[in-house]
């Protein structure tokens, strides 16, 4: 995979997204595109805001077989199915599905290639209170997909892991470490099989349902007299759903098996995105909520020793003896610091308004 040269922290901070969906791709998702053509794709939740995007950038910028969406709700899979242009429908195949049901998955990965592992349940509060819910589709459905995999033999396997796995203090969080632990883990059952599997994890999705920007524009148009801030020190790190989307590809291209891979992203604070978003609209601490972090971690100091540094990433190698650091040796990757620690309120790279705007106006 071409890797982007130069400085690095140039080109996450000129480009907000990493591609237009109705544009070109960059250079540096070409071989990620490439290895889709031709090949049958899997996208568990497919009809979340991550696979609705996925599935547009693939259709537009490669020619895969097929494409699967696997999800379990109808009436998404048929809102998404009218969204979608008729010429693709050929391509497209809904295929209605949960991830804890293991013979549907089995079904469902039958000739496919190609799979992101995009379901799961992600609302804290909600985990909090169903548990068994949670560990249910978030770590028994880890399981069940790697099974499904390792059974059809697909070639590549990228789950979507989330800031709050690296040190949990939620239970999203601590399911989603699990998750993490079962697919880096299934690459020491795969044998003489070539299947791999690796983890993205990447911070919060600008104008996603489970951000805070869709709350503060609703009750900026409903004529709110202050915002609410949980705390005036809270920093996040942000992420536009296409850059997500780009970096996924890039990572299937990029993969050995076992890696995590993090992705250079700016920071900012919840008081200056509330700031950005209504400029003297009073603010009104509120008080961090259970199973809150005041700062987000992606990478911890544990994981350092094992940390490399790319020009647009970072990449958390795995403890395997069969691992080879050759091929990353390769594209330059550096090793951290002993201790270094990837978290949003010591980021080197700062939101001011104006990126954020133009984070803001991606289109949905």
């Amino acid at each position: 995979m071409a890797i982007n040269s130069g400085d690095p922290k140039a080109q996450h901070r000129d480009s907000p997204t990493a591609s237009d969906p109705d544009g070109a791709p960059p250079p540096g998702l070409t071989t990620g595109l490439r290895l889709l053509d031709g090949r049958s794709v899997l996208v568990t939740g497919g009809t979340g805001s991550f696979g609705r995007r996925f599935v547009e950038t693939v259709m537009r910028h490669a020619s895969p077989r097929r494409v699967i969406i696997f999800s379990r709700d109808e009436f998404k899979q048929y809102e998404m199915q009218q969204r979608m242009p008729k010429e693709w429908a050929s391509t497209l195949r809904f295929f209605i599905g949960d991830v804890r049901d293991r013979e549907r998955l089995d079904l469902a990965m039958r000739d496919v290639d190609f799979c992101v592992h995009a379901a799961a349940l992600k609302h804290v509060p909600a985990a909090e209170y169903n548990p068994m819910e949670c560990i249910h589709t978030n770590v028994y459905g880890a399981e069940n997909v790697v099974r499904a995999a390792l059974s059809a033999g697909v070639r590549r396997v990228v789950a979507l892991s989330t800031d709050k796995a690296a040190n949990p203090i939620n239970l999203y969080g601590a399911s989603k470490l699990a998750s993490d632990k079962i697919f880096i883990a299934a690459n020491n059952l795969s044998g003489a099989r070539d299947t791999r599997f690796a983890v993205v994890r990447y911070g919060n999705v600008v104008g996603s349902r489970g951000s805070v920007v869709p709350l503060f524009r609703k009750m900026i148009d409903e004529g709110t007299d202050h915002l609410p801030i949980t705390d005036a020190r809270m920093t996040r790190f942000w992420i536009t759903l296409q850059h997500g989307v780009d970096f996924v590809l890039s990572c299937f291209a990029m993969m050995q098996g076992g890696e995590i891979f993090v992705p250079k992203i700016p920071s900012m604070r919840i008081g200056d995105l509330a700031h950005v978003l209504a400029p003297g609209l009073p603010q009104r601490i509120v008080g961090i909520r259970p199973g809150e972090k005041l700062h987000e971690v992606m990478i911890t100091e544990d994981d350092s020793r094992q940390t490399y540094e790319l020009a647009d990433r970072y990449v958390i190698e795995p403890a395997f003896t069969f691992w080879q650091h050759a091929p990353y040796e390769r594209l330059n990757a550096r090793p951290v610091a002993d201790g270094f620690r990837y978290a949003s309120d010591s980021n080197d790279d700062w939101l001011d308004g104006a990126r954020l705007q133009a984070l803001l106006s991606e289109p949905g």
